[in-house]
């Protein structure tokens, strides 16, 4: 078999192949490029999805004539020295001009601030036209049509235009976020525009511009930092989720990554409060030495690998962990606007013509005065040992209903339908379910009992010999005192295994094989051993749910107000373990608005 050297157009045509996947690879190498020139404007166009046209404007530092005919040239970059140890840019590779260039038909215009004419190259599926004078504004014009129209088989993999519009519309978007600084404006064939303008140093404000203001009204602020690694960002409220993870952003060093460690990390901050199915929103930056972290890992540069993942994964669950315990225990202003728009829905107005006897709309009939529910001196809701299914107040100096008001939760004014629990706020209405938010006391209590000893073990008649790998034997017995800890005790059983000699008592008969090969995968991914954790803590989250106070029970009013001061005071309370809503509020403007009093 003879060896020959492949041509520069074929071989541009196979890196293409990987760098440019679709219109929305494109899109993102080429507004990563004006980024990098230093753009505060960068203006997308396109037609087709991005097929027919794509064209993307931007007022950076452009390019000289010499500058234009290396930039379509592989591996001739502005951005690289000779090493890979310390990469600032988005860019760096050199691949991503003459990849677009080789498999459609390319144009580039671009000026200098320092120039008085502009220049332009134009490459048709791999052949490059000499470089010609062009009248240009300051910064560069690239212009890409008929992509992959050299290549058409790529065209087959090619989802519909909405489809590859949407993609493109997704990129933009994660670039906004990621630079506020910058006024992004896309446009399409439809006439239809997308425009972030610039927000400067205001985040939040960009943030918002992407996801809504909803967001803003329910986002957490992130701050922390371990060993030289920060993270910030905002990250939403429990109740604040969505259907997809659409609504996911993570960047490192300013660059938008998939990444699955930080996904994994995010969805264990969140566990026992998003329910399943459901997705938390947040915008997560993580800045570091560059040298900790290799960019150059895929093409696409949207794949990471850190030195120290493991540390990475402890600083997003304990900095999200941290946060959502200091402000995440309030209800997602989506609640009250479901509320508001369920009061509003069409269901409520008579369909039959108007009868006084069964209308909602006749005349209310007086109705004795209530008694049962008159403001008691109030009572705290006390730390308890044991789960219990009542709800028992400890005496406290009398309050006046005035200062019971004044609580975050305010103060109990009824039970409804022996379930919800109407309390009363300073300035609106909060609604409980009172099983959820007792169930969510009972567990917290439970996790802290877990945390503060370690878990009972039982003894196994005869030990349990598990047989692994040498390396996850050897990752197994390091973590061994914590497993102890945890009611499971292992040890070396001889090359290639080991042996089990105790498992948790609260986990009964259980497949300890499974249990240990889990374990073993999941130190040889994240070198962190989670699994028989969350393990008890599902088994104390079902036993809360059964242990604590059922629906349909009623309640004295000191026993609601005992359960609304135990809410205040414990961490997670706004949601239940499957993840839902504890309660609702409703400012008063809300309900005036109900009745058309604002």
């Amino acid at each position: 078999m003879t060896i020959r050297q492949l041509s520069e157009t074929l071989i541009n045509q196979i890196a293409a192949g990987e760098v440019i996947e679709r219109p929305a690879s494109a899109a993102k190498e080429l507004i990563e490029n004006a980024i990098d020139a230093g753009a505060t404007r960068i203006e997308i166009a396109t037609a087709g999805g991005g097929k027919t046209l794509l064209r993307v404007t931007d007022n950076g530092s452009g390019m000289m004539p010499q500058d234009l005919e290396l930039a379509v040239r592989r591996h001739c970059t502005s951005k690289l020295s000779d090493s890979l140890l310390d990469i600032r840019t988005l860019g760096f590779r050199g691949e991503a001009l003459p990849s677009i260039g080789s498999v459609s038909r390319l144009s580039i215009q671009s000026r200098t601030a320092a120039s008085t004419e502009g220049s332009e190259i134009v490459v048709t599926g791999g052949k490059v036209e000499a470089v010609r004078p062009a009248a240009a504004n300051r910064g560069t014009v690239v212009e890409v049509r008929d992509l992959f129209f050299a290549t058409p088989a790529r065209l087959k993999f090619l989802k519909t235009e909405k489809a590859e519009a949407s993609a493109i519309s997704d990129v933009v978007r994660r670039m906004a976020i990621a630079f506020p600084h910058v006024r992004f404006v896309l446009s399409g064939p439809d006439r239809s525009t997308l425009e972030f303008p610039a927000t400067g140093d205001d985040r939040l404000a960009r943030i918002a511009q992407v996801l809504g203001k909803d967001f803003r009204d329910n986002a957490i602020e992130i701050e922390a930092e371990r060993e030289g690694v920060s993270m910030s960002g905002f990250a939403g409220v429990p109740t604040f989720n969505r259907g997809n993870s659409l609504h996911q952003f993570a960047f490192v060093n300013g660059r938008p990554v998939q990444d699955k460690l930080i996904w994994s990390a995010l969805r264990a901050a969140y566990a026992e409060t998003v329910p399943h199915g459901r997705y938390p929103v947040a915008v997560l930056a993580i800045n570091m030495d560059p040298e900790l972290v290799d960019v150059n890992v895929h093409p696409a540069k949207s794949d990471v690998r850190f030195r120290d993942p493991g540390l990475i994964r402890g600083l997003i669950i304990g900095g999200l962990r941290e946060a959502l315990s200091r402000d995440g225990d309030r209800a997602s202003t989506t609640g009250a606007s479901g509320l508001m728009r369920a009061f509003h829905g069409g269901s409520i107005r008579p369909a039959q013509p108007w009868d006084m006897s069964s209308s909602p709309y006749r005349p209310v009939q007086p109705q004795p005065t209530p008694t049962t529910f008159a403001e008691p001196p109030q009572a705290r809701f006390d730390t308890f040992i044991e789960p219990s299914a009542r709800a028992e107040p400890a005496p406290v100096p009398s309050q006046g209903a005035d200062v019971a008001v004044s609580h975050p939760l305010g103060a109990a004014r009824a039970q409804i339908h022996e379930n919800y629990i109407l309390a009363q706020t300073e300035n609106g209405l909060i609604i409980v379910d009172q099983h959820a938010a007792h169930e969510r006391l009972v567990f917290e209590a439970m996790r802290t009992a877990l945390h503060a000893r370690p878990v009972p073990a039982q003894a196994l008649l005869i030990p349990e010999i598990v047989d692994l790998s040498e390396d996850d034997c050897d990752r197994l017995v390091t973590h061994s005192e914590e497993f102890r800890r945890l009611g499971l005790s292992i040890e070396r059983f001889g090359p290639g295994a080991v042996a089990v000699r105790e498992t948790p008592a609260m986990l009964g008969e259980m497949d300890v094989v499974g249990l240990i090969r889990q374990l073993a995968d999941e130190l040889a991914e994240w070198d962190t051993a989670n699994g028989l954790q969350n393990r008890l803590e599902y088994l104390a989250a079902t036993m809360a749910c059964h242990g604590s106070v059922r629906s349909g029970r009623r309640m004295r009013p000191e026993e609601m107000n005992a359960l609304l001061r135990q809410m205040e005071a414990t961490p997670g309370s706004g949601q239940c373990n499957h993840g839902r809503p504890t309660y609702i509020e409703l400012k008063l403007a809300d309900i005036e608005r109900l009745f058309g009093r604002s």
